[in-house]
């Protein structure tokens, strides 16, 4: 880690975004989309768009981390832009749905993976990692930092020990595979559920703008910032098509389809059932770092807010060692509550529903910062990586409303309720200074 103990440098803050991007989505959604969309140059297609839009997102976050000094992120952006009320609304979601769901949908991942096991890993065992994740989180900067480092480095050396054998070993004759590339891709991106795949693929791509939220913490931030991020951003894109690839040359399309273990699956057909389970260890392992990046900067995220509003006032609270220690354990609680709630695919949807819905008006704040402010990139270009994520941003939340409306609505209604918060906030607060 480079600077001093309350410092991170571009390696640990490339780590946090890398961990925060890599983990449930990939693992899971390839079997929603193999529903509706079975063609290989369709589901290339949906992940390439998803790392392009990942990327473009990290453009315009990488300029408004150097502009808006300090921690907080999507708070600070919409709060300063255009009015308290977003960026208390952003900071809600963030509590309840951006940082925790995310947490909560990992656990549950890593039980089912682990379900492969004669020992049935339930609700008590995911809610059990997520504690300890977050006490792992407690203690010290420089602590967390190899905790996280540690299971990130898991996590990549599992990924591209991954691709490594899915390229090399070949199919299973037997099995059969998904690969498709006949010309039927061309009917399928004009389907509604072309753009409601997208949802899970950018949901998947969550993550780009994690090493923002913690922009007071990271060393020579002009520098390390953008460096983290679109390094970050473009490793995990690479990653996320060749393990599509190699789900989909190693099992049909009636064995994923409709499954939430779908690498699971294609790791019992490349390597047989003994090293298939080993895989799926692997797979719960690095689903710890995904964990802990969520805690880690969910919390930073929760105490900025925190700071500045008297319901939450008590999370604003640090260790002497500078750990949010009590906004780490909020979203463990949460989290557990979220587990105990809903489905798996139903927090999903309502997660990267109302996630893409935030991103989107954070990421509209970049026009309001003039070109002679900016620091990173100074040509007129720039305009155009708001305008094309914004335009897809549309595209998804409209088919995913429509496809989706139940979930869409319950993330809508955990949206009302941050109003509703928000006016007893102002209530409080005036009752205090009168």
């Amino acid at each position: 880690m480079n600077g001093s103990d309350h410092k991170i440098g571009w390696k640990t803050a490339v780590a946090i975004v890398v961990s925060n991007m890599i983990g449930t989505g990939i693992f899971t959604t390839l079997g929603f989309q193999l529903i509706d969309i079975t063609n290989t140059y369709s589901i290339f297609l949906l992940w390439i768009i998803g790392g392009i839009l990942g990327l473009f997102g990290a453009f315009c976050y990488a300029e408004l981390g150097v502009n808006f000094k300090g921690n907080g992120g999507d708070y600070l952006y919409l709060k300063k832009t255009y009015h308290p009320i977003l960026g208390y609304l952003v900071s809600w979601i963030s509590l309840i749905i951006g940082f925790s769901s995310p947490v909560a949908l990992a656990a549950l991942a890593m039980s089912k993976y682990l379900s492969v096991f004669d020992f049935t890993f339930g609700n008590p065992f995911a809610i059990g990692i997520i504690f300890l994740v977050a006490a792992s989180l407690s203690f010290s900067l420089k602590g967390s930092s190899r905790f996280h480092n540690f299971f990130t480095f898991i996590k990549v050396a599992f990924i591209v020990a991954l691709i490594i054998l899915g390229v090399v070993l070949s199919e299973s004759n037997e099995m059969g595979n998904s690969l498709n590339f006949d010309s039927s891709w061309s009917k399928e991106i004009m389907l509604p559920a072309f753009a409601t795949s997208l949802v899970f693929v950018t949901y998947s791509y969550t993550g780009w703008n994690s090493a923002s939220y913690i922009a007071g913490e990271i060393d020579n931030v002009q520098k390390n910032l953008p460096k983290a991020l679109i390094i970050g951003t473009l490793f995990v894109t690479f990653c996320y098509v060749l393990i599509n690839y190699i789900m989909l040359k190693h099992a049909p399309v009636t064995q994923l389809a409709g499954k939430e273990d779908v690498m699971g699956e294609a790791a019992n057909n490349m390597l047989g059932i003994s090293f298939g389970k080993i895989v799926n260890i692997f797979i719960a392992l690095q689903l710890v770092a995904t964990i802990s990046g969520y805690l880690w900067v969910g919390s930073r995220l929760t105490q900025a807010f925190a700071k500045e509003n008297k319901l939450w006032k008590s999370l604003s609270s640090e260790s002497k060692k500078g750990i949010p220690v009590r906004a780490i354990f909020a979203h463990a609680v949460i989290a557990t509550i979220i587990i105990l709630s809903g489905s798996f695919k139903e927090i999903f949807v309502y997660t990267a529903f109302i996630l893409q819905l935030f991103a989107s008006l954070a990421i509209s704040t970049v026009y309001f910062i003039k070109k002679e402010n900016r620091k990173i990139f100074k040509s007129n270009i720039f305009y155009l990586f708001p305008t094309v994520f914004l335009l897809f941003s549309v595209y998804i939340l409209y088919f995913t409303f429509i496809n989706n409306p139940k979930e869409s609505l319950i993330g809508l209604g955990i949206v009302a309720m941050g109003i509703v918060l928000y006016l007893l906030d102002r209530k409080l607060q005036k009752r205090l200074y009168n």
